[in-house]
């Protein structure tokens, strides 16, 4: 289980680099985007590559973090079954949800999306929008970001076991939506009595 556990690291490294990584690619769409819109208005040239390049950008940045976002444990659950549920019972939830659910879900989309981006490079399909940019880069990134999905889906699996057993921390303790809300609320009058103070 040691050897596992070590592996469901080093995939949380690589998820975690990725992740931190493509979230500088926001900030290239939006200079993208404002860019073309100067152009567009300053000499009244634009061209759908622009267009394209934002949402290829942005596919990318949303693929590329997936991986990371499930590691943080960010996805989005119903809390009314499941927050009322023991934490030993929330862990069964979530080992059967990815077993059951999610790891079938993304390896057949990269299943299925791997030769749907080696078919658009063969034959160097571009976009059908006049100047569009060549279309397997964006298959590419759903390849790639449903691939860092299965190993991340299998290292959460590896944890959930090993949290069961008592092998390690619970790296992601459940906070209830109302317990969260009365977290911020408490930080909030902290920032907010510091504040005061200062200004006194």
């Amino acid at each position: 289980m040691q050897a596992l556990l070590g592996l469901a690291r080093g995939i949380d490294r690589v998820s975690a680099f990725v992740g931190k990584s493509v979230m500088w690619l926001i900030l290239v769409a939006v200079l993208v985007s404002a860019g073309n819109a100067i152009v567009r208005k300053a000499i009244n040239w634009s061209s759908n590559s622009l267009l394209e390049l934002q949402w290829y950008l942005f596919g990318a940045a949303f693929m590329g973090a997936a991986a990371y976002t499930l590691q943080q444990n960010e996805h989005i659950r119903i809390d009314i079954f499941y927050g009322s549920r023991s934490r030993r019972t929330q862990h069964w939830i979530d080992l059967f949800g990815h077993v059951v659910f999610t790891l079938p879900f993304v390896v057949l989309m990269t299943w299925m999306l791997i030769p749907y981006a080696w078919q658009a490079y063969q034959v160097g399909q571009v976009s059908n929008n006049a100047g569009g940019l060549i279309i397997w880069p964006a298959r590419a990134i759903l390849a790639a970001g449903f691939v860092l999905l299965i190993a991340q889906v299998l290292a959460e699996i590896i944890k959930k076991i090993a949290v069961m057993q008592g092998l390690i921390e619970d790296p992601h303790p459940f906070v209830s939506a109302h317990q969260a809300a009365e977290q911020e609320g408490a930080e909030l009058a902290k920032v907010v009595a510091n504040a005061d103070g200062e200004t006194r």
